[in-house]
């Protein structure tokens, strides 16, 4: 299994760098199965705009599938070499890979050695737990399960800066999990064997 988790993902050239550095290989040769966030539509996926979005971080068109939420989620994974979650609300991103059914098509290809890269709420779903989101991300979604793809046995403070200082010692201390701060260009990679 291998993980790669940031703030920014692609948004930041420092992450984007990271992320390009740690794939088995390159990304105009990297196949994606790509999650957008909660505010995907119907008609946004339609329109190209994901595939767009993911060329333009140096994917080719041909690489690219978009996880459509508003049906039922494939048996089996399209051949990727890598399951990419971008930023956006952690509790409603998770919700809608939950309710497609898309939760145990990525645990069973990240377990197959698919490669991870989760960005923000993408870092935070691929951990054991996300209720300590709720500090930054409103969950108006209606989330009643907090727990994670469970990938990562840690927790992701993602976009650490001095006025998440408190949140994370309060963490630290409180929390039953390691805890990690990433400011917005750090990344890390997990693997286990």
């Amino acid at each position: 299994m291998k993980l790669i988790l940031s703030s920014c993902d692609f948004g930041n050239p420092k992450s984007a760098a990271f992320i390009c550095d740690n794939l088995c290989k390159p990304l105009r040769d990297c196949r994606v199965l790509y999650f957008p966030n909660e505010k995907a539509t119907p008609e946004k996926l339609k329109s190209g705009k994901y595939e767009s979005r993911l060329c333009a971080f140096g994917f080719l068109r041909k690489n690219i599938h978009v996880a459509d939420y508003f049906r039922s989620a494939p048996d089996v994974t399209p051949d990727v070499d890598l399951i990419y979650i971008s930023g956006g609300n952690t509790f409603g991103t998770l919700k809608r890979i939950r309710e497609a059914g898309y939760d145990r098509i990525i645990q069973n290809a990240v377990h197959r050695g698919v490669t991870y890269a989760g960005g923000s709420a993408g870092a935070h779903i691929a951990c054991v737990d996300v209720a300590h989101v709720a500090r930054y991300d409103t969950d108006t979604f209606g989330l009643t399960d907090f727990s994670g793809l469970g990938f990562y046995g840690g927790i992701l403070v993602c976009h650490y800066t001095d006025a998440r200082r408190e949140d994370y010692e309060h963490l630290r201390r409180e929390s039953p999990y390691h805890v990690v701060a990433l400011a917005d260009d750090e990344s890390i990679v997990v693997r286990e064997d």
